[in-house]
Formats: structure tokens, sequence, C-alpha cells
């Protein structure tokens, strides 16, 4: 790790201390394809009225500057996420993308609205071991589905879950499981949504919104600390641009390209450094767009075990595990997740389940 200390953007009087960080990202989101089939209002891209600010980040990312990437990745055997502003089903020659990582021994986790799922691909995701799909489904009813999504197509969805289950069976992978972002259309659905897929799905994950720059809903400790995400993941855009947050969809900010400058360039590099430095020194005005932001409390977390479920809850979401599904959840799949339950963690969820 390059030495900052002497920078000419270090105020000596604060004496920092740089956090040691990892030669390489463990965590990648790669948009490999920003491309969507529907305009959700919540999503900070997709959801804007400004049509010119959506066709500057629309974009696919080419094949053999993604395997580069992926390439000087590939130490590192980094979990992907292969999108942010794009549905992952719609990413040009998808099956060529999924080997590319699981080829280099990467784990990928997606999160997917599921319209476009075909019974062929289902397989392929079991026959690949994809390590997790979440279907984004939002609430139990047409009408709250059509108020966060803009559409009604809530049977289309749930048909594309009971799929991929199937196309699975017995077997250990893919993970999956259902997600609801919670908010005023549909927080009155919430149990029922539990209720609902709970017993059926590997996990349900339950977040809070984000908008206007934060998690308004997040309580938060009283102590602020420098973002975990920032230490851990890495968001590319489909031009190569790595911003500061994955929240980040119309590139406010840009620590620098991993096309031109690697992956290690830009993780190593000065304007990543100045973003740890602002955060570890307290300067939270100097990175305007944390400035407000409340997702560094996200990986604090209690859980309980209750009817078969491991249940996890941080400030931001609430996962429900079946604890009879856990073998599924290990080694690099953390997405979202604070960490995988420890051997001991496991047994004692399965005792208790009994």
């Amino acid at each position: 790790m390059k030495d900052w200390s002497s920078a000419p953007w270090v105020d000596p009087s604060l004496a920092w201390k740089p956090r040691p960080i990892s030669e390489l990202p463990e965590r990648a989101l790669i948009d490999f394809a920003t491309k969507c089939n529907l305009r959700c209002p919540m999503c900070p891209v997709w959801g804007s009225e400004d049509d010119n600010a959506i066709a500057s980040v629309k974009g696919v990312m080419n094949v053999d500057n993604a395997r580069r990437v992926l390439d000087e990745m590939m130490a590192a055997k980094p979990l992907v996420q292969p999108s942010m502003y794009g549905e992952p089903l719609l990413i040009p020659d998808l099956r060529a993308r999924l080997v590319d990582m699981k080829s280099r021994g990467m784990t990928i986790a997606f999160n997917t609205n599921g319209l476009t799922l075909t019974d062929e691909l289902a397989e392929f995701f079991v026959e690949a071991e994809i390590d997790s799909v979440f279907f984004s489904l939002e609430g139990v009813t047409r009408g709250t589905l059509k108020k966060i999504r803009g559409v009604d197509k809530i049977e289309k969805i749930e048909a594309a879950i009971f799929r991929l289950i199937a196309a699975r069976g017995e077997k250990a992978l893919p993970r999956i499981g259902v997600t609801m972002v919670k908010q005023d259309g549909n927080a009155h659905e919430e149990g029922a949504f539990v209720v609902r897929w709970a017993g059926i799905v590997d996990c349900v994950r339950v977040g809070l919104i984000f908008e206007n720059g934060t998690y308004p809903d997040m309580e938060v400790p009283e102590k602020r600390v420098p973002c975990p995400a920032i230490y851990q993941t890495m968001p590319i855009h489909n031009d190569g641009t790595v911003t500061v947050c994955c929240l980040d969809g119309f590139k406010a900010t840009n620590l620098g390209n991993v096309f031109t400058e690697g992956v290690k360039g830009v993780w190593q590099g000065e304007e990543f450094a100045k973003v740890r430095y602002y955060h570890e020194t307290e300067q939270w005005d100097k990175v305007p767009f944390c400035t407000g932001c409340s997702g560094w409390a996200q990986q604090e977390f209690v859980e309980e075990i209750s009817d078969g479920l491991l249940i996890r809850r941080s400030p931001q979401y609430s996962y429900y595990n079946r604890i009879d599904r856990l073998n599924n959840w290990t080694g690099r799949l953390i997405a979202g997740h604070p960490k995988p339950p420890s051997a001991e963690e496991l047994a004692a969820a399965q005792i208790a389940a009994e």
C-alpha cells in the first residue's frame, strides 16, 4: 500500500493513521450492461425524469475490457455482482459473461426482476452453480408491485422464482431469495411478505429505501465511523469508471477508470486514498456524495432464531434465513450479509430448530 502521508491533501496536524486495505477489492459491482426493462420510481437512475441523464450512463461494457478486469481481479477471487443499474438478465451473451467469472473462481450474486427468466436460463444457473439469485418482488399484491416497480406482473415474477427453485431441486446452489425495499407504498405488506416467502425461498431480505442521498428511515449509532464499503467494494460502471459508491448511478464521483489504470491502480490510487482519508479524519464534507449518507451504519447486526429461521437485523436490512438451507450461505457469499454463519453458529441454529 502506497504511503500517502506526505500528499498535499493530508493535514499533518490530524496525525492520520491510515487503515490497511486489501491488495484488491474483495467485492466488485460490475455493470456489464446498464439497460433495464423497468422504470422503477425508487431507482436512482431509471426512476429519474431526466432522460438525457439516463442516456449518458446507458451502455454495454466492452467484452475484452471486461475480461481484462476479471483477469486482474482473479487472484482475489472476489464476490462479483454483475450489475448495478442494469437488469442482469438483459446482459448481452449473459451465459458467456457468467462463465468468464466462474472460470476465474469468482462468487456470483445478483438481483433480478425475474421477468425474462426462462426454463433454459434457470437450468443454466444451476449447472453453472451461480451462487446467489435474489428476486425483487416488493410485496404480495399486484397493486403494491405496480406502485413500487411500475408493473403489476406479480404472478410472472413468482412463476420465475418457482421455476428456479424447481430447476435447482435438492442441489445447494444457487441460493435463492426474495427482496423488498420498504417504503410508504409497501410497508403495510412487510409482515405478509415475510410470511409468504420465509418457508419457500432460502432467504427473505427486507431493506430500507435510499432517497435524497441517504436512508431516511435508518436508525444509526451516535458516533459516525468510516463507511465499510470504501474498504471492501469497487463499483465499476460500463465505461470502466469507478465511483465512490454503488448508489452513485449518474457518476457524480470519479475515482478512476479500471480500463486505463487497472483495478489495482484505482483501488490503491490517490482518489480512493483521499476518500478513505477524509472518512478516517471525519471530514465528511470533503466527500459531498457521502456527507449526509447514513449507509456507513449498515453492517452492525443482531440475530435471533425463531420458527426455523435465523433472523439477522442491521440498521439497513432484515434477513430471514431458512436454517435448513444455511448450507449454501458460505465463503465469499457476503453480498448484503455482514458475514456467513460460522460452523458453530450453524450447528447452534440447527439444534435450536429441532
